[in-house]
């Protein structure tokens, strides 16, 4: 499913122009990354919760020449579903 076609899923599920939906959709990504950005944990009951994960400094390896190379810190954007999302999946 494409952007797109989730909003427009959204919009007849909310019974709402499409418009009005394209704005909800906009407000829940930017509202959940602003809250991922500042470090938070965004917990929606029952569907899952978004956290940002860090991942240390490692050497890696490049699989084409075999040289070690230094990979960075890095922080990482993670979901985690909730039992009742699961449930409905299986």
């Amino acid at each position: 499913m494409t952007k797109s076609e989730f909003i427009s899923a959204m919009a007849d599920a909310a019974d709402m122009s499409r418009a009005e939906a394209t704005r909800a959709y906009d407000a829940f990504v930017g509202t959940l990354t602003d809250a991922l950005v500042d470090g938070d944990t965004v917990n929606l009951s029952g569907f899952g919760s978004f956290s940002v994960r860090h991942r240390e400094a490692r050497t890696g390896r490049n699989p084409r020449t075999g040289e070690s190379l230094e990979i960075a810190a890095s922080k990482n954007p993670a979901f985690k579903a909730g039992k009742a999302l699961k449930d409905a999946v299986n």
